[in-house]
């Protein structure tokens, strides 16, 4: 069966320093966060059997130090085998979307953490950087920059090439979207090999921007992802490791 560790991630200093890519993993995962009070503690929840005892999950995870949100959060992302191909365990949040509750509450964990830190951009990465990033872009005061494939944005834009398993491909955003000098987080829904993430960084800081974090609701720490985001640091709600 398949099992979840869940914990909460870092705590975030005033002004900041912290940062995520997208979907893969090979064998089963487990889902694992660790919390800023106790980052040597964790919970081990399973996934669909262990939804009817998601109190006692949370109740757990609130006297073991871990934001209790956490747990729900974890357990209301599926995983799909063999998606979109052999061998690829698929991390699926439209069922976290499904659910009103941990939605928000994902939503939520984001707000606390980067408003009233001066940060005037949210920049999402397509596609579901899209999903997460405008809510917590209205609830902090800042704008939402999408940063698209090519050819997807009108107008004049810049872009920034990454590279791929096999070839590369390119990140773009409007010319004029951002200034010098404003303070940015990246948003997407996962980390995976980070070249994603890591050229969204670069878009940015080639336009004087300062990165003050990545945030992703996933990780998939052996594909090293993080390693690819230099000093930008990642913040992250989610683990999923292999099993």
């Amino acid at each position: 069966m398949q099992s979840i560790i869940c914990s909460h991630h870092l705590c975030l200093a005033p002004p900041p320093t912290v940062l995520c890519n997208r979907l893969l993993c090979h064998r089963v995962p487990s889902i694992r966060l660790t919390n800023h009070r106790s980052a040597t503690t964790s919970l081990r929840l399973f996934t669909c059997a262990a939804a009817s005892k998601k109190s006692e999950i949370m109740a757990a995870a609130k006297e073991d130090g871990q934001d209790p949100r956490i747990p729900k959060i974890a357990s209301s992302i599926r995983v799909i085998p063999d998606f979109p191909k052999p061998g690829i365990m698929f991390q699926d949040i439209t069922t976290l979307l499904l659910d009103t509750e941990a939605f928000k509450d994902t939503i939520d964990i984001f707000v606390e953490r980067y408003k009233g830190k001066g940060i005037s951009v949210v920049a999402g990465v397509e596609a579901r950087g899209f999903i997460f990033g405008p809510p917590i872009a209205l609830a902090i005061g800042a704008k939402f920059v999408p940063m698209r494939k090519p050819k997807k944005l009108p107008g004049k834009v810049i872009s920034e090439e990454y590279s791929l398993e096999y070839g590369t491909d390119k990140i773009e955003m409007h010319v004029g979207a951002v200034e010098p000098g404003e303070r940015a987080i990246i948003i997407d829904d996962l980390i995976a090999t980070g070249g994603t993430l890591a050229a969204a960084i670069r878009l940015l800081e080639r336009v004087g921007v300062k990165i003050v974090e990545c945030a992703c609701v996933i990780e998939l720490p052996e594909l090293k992802g993080r390693e690819k985001l230099g000093d930008a640091p990642l913040f992250i709600l989610v683990t999923s490791d292999a099993a």
